[in-house]
């Protein structure tokens, strides 16, 4: 029998580990907002509406950042439907998951949630149907402390302070053909230079993350993040990486495995940062935010999904 011994020093650090990597995600899909972290009416709802036995589980969990309000509903959201008196807010279509989205849940309510649940906010910007201004406008909103249009209507909705929102994402999976808005990498990395540009004029201290690749299985993967950061380079702080793992075939060993494709995502990602990096003779280095992922293979096609008539919260 063969021994092999085992030497583990407490004091070796890899790296720092950001704090926000133990992060979750909040969309407007399916029973996410509705029937699920709010539901006024419900036996465990406070006064805000939020289920408290849900509130109660994510505490547990120790989320430390949630990114809202999506997803692909960030790309044909207005945000400004989402704020103010619930009574005035309109209902609309939502194209992304074939729901009627009634905006009872917004902007404030979420930073209100996230308040309660003990975790930072982390919010995204429409670069689908909108653009730079829009974003600009939802960031001051936001984050200017008073004396402009935007950030005396927050005030004015009862929120005086400012919300502080620090991590911005421009946009979301503007790759896939899927996607209200799909662009190009070179479309949507002009864009999103703009975009950038124009929040961090109105708060500098913020920091945002642009699209990667909706997944590292897309036919432009590499070349897409490659030509978004030819653009956005100087203005972007992270790339986002996102992936669902399936299981079609029911084996365990082939579905745990994926794990060596995630590292490898990982890590070809950070080729292609770097080589824009040297390219650019930058002194900087993008950093990686891989702030959604998965397992979900129970309900992936479009027929899966779409409900006849529109309704709210579909399940």
């Amino acid at each position: 029998m063969s021994n092999v011994e085992i030497v583990v020093d407490a004091d070796f650090a890899v790296s720092r580990i950001d704090r926000r990597l133990f992060g979750s995600f909040v969309e407007h899909l399916g029973r996410c907002v509705y029937t699920g972290i709010f539901e006024p009416g419900h036996p465990t709802a406070d006064g805000h509406g939020f289920r408290r036995d849900v509130l109660d589980l994510v505490r547990e969990l120790g989320p430390t950042i949630i990114r809202y309000p999506g997803g692909n509903f960030m790309s044909g959201y207005r945000w400004e439907n989402g704020v103010g008196p619930v009574s005035a807010r309109p209902q609309q279509l939502d194209l992304a998951w074939f729901s009627t989205e009634p905006n009872t849940f917004g902007t404030n309510e979420f930073i209100e949630w996230c308040k309660l649940a003990g975790t930072e906010p982390m919010l995204g910007v429409n670069l689908g149907t909108r653009g730079p201004d829009e974003a600009r406008a939802y960031l001051e909103y936001c984050n200017h402390p008073g004396g402009t249009a935007l950030s005396d209507l927050r005030a004015a909705h009862g929120y005086r302070e400012p919300h502080a929102v620090k991590f911005w994402c421009l946009g979301n999976e503007m790759d896939g053909p899927w996607q209200i808005g799909q662009k190009t990498a070179t479309e949507y990395g002009r864009i999103a230079k703009g975009a950038a540009r124009l929040m961090k004029w109105v708060d500098p201290t913020i920091e945002v993350s642009a699209c990667g690749s909706s997944e590292p299985f897309m036919p432009t993967f590499g070349e897409w993040e490659y030509e978004v950061l030819n653009h956005a380079y100087e203005v972007a702080d992270f790339v986002s990486l996102h992936i669902y793992y399936k299981n079609p075939y029911k084996d365990v060993q082939e579905f745990l495995a994926n794990a060596e494709i995630m590292d490898r995502y990982i890590g070809d990602t950070l080729s292609v940062c770097d080589a824009v990096r040297a390219k650019r003779r930058a002194a900087k280095r993008i950093m990686l935010s891989f702030d959604e992922w998965n397992v979900w293979y129970k309900a992936r096609e479009e027929s899966d999904l779409a409900k006849p008539g529109w309704p709210v919260a579909p399940r």
